[in-house]
């Protein structure tokens, strides 16, 4: 008797159409898709890497490198909320099924890693400015404990700024 009902459900399989409707490629705002990374402005950090509970995305500092592996992504946006930079962002495309699982990796460009240097170079060369300054102070306060008149001191006799001119007759 149950056969007799699934040839009628597989006929009607066959001449009717299908219930459900064809996916889109393209998702509605607000829909999480796949998380896409600005390289340009990413400084590396790896914040992304630590915060993601699925630990799909690698932070390689010394190569430069930032990869994702997109199976492993749950959209959480995790990762997106916590980038200082905030150079990662959520697309509206989900990432396509395929056969074996693959990792995206995606490299700094020569301009951006020339900006980080200087930026980094500037930085180095303001503690070191601001060491030495701290350093000298330093020096001068245990000079100025030792006897020596304070550099905040008024001076006691100060020097006229211009000789008076006689007034002429």
């Amino acid at each position: 008797m149950s056969l007799a009902s699934f040839k009628s459900t597989i006929l009607h399989n066959l001449v009717s159409t299908p219930k459900t409707r064809k996916t889109e490629k393209e998702y509605p705002a607000g829909t999480r898709g796949h998380v896409e990374n600005d390289m340009d402005v990413c400084v590396l950090c790896g914040l992304c890497s630590i915060k993601c509970p699925t630990h799909a995305i690698t932070v390689d500092k010394v190569a430069k490198t930032w990869s994702i592996r997109p199976m492993s992504c749950i959209q959480c946006r995790c990762c997106v909320d916590n980038c200082p930079k905030k150079c990662l962002s959520m697309g509206l495309r989900f990432q396509e099924p395929g056969e074996e699982k693959v990792t995206k990796t995606f490299k700094q460009s020569e301009k951006a890693i020339a900006a980080q240097e200087a930026l980094m170079k500037a930085a180095k060369e303001r503690a070191a400015a601001a060491a030495a300054a701290k350093a000298a102070q330093a020096a001068q306060a245990a000079q100025g404990g030792a006897g020596a008149p304070a550099t905040n001191a008024p001076a006691q006799n100060p020097a006229p700024a211009a000789p008076a001119k006689a007034p002429e007759a």
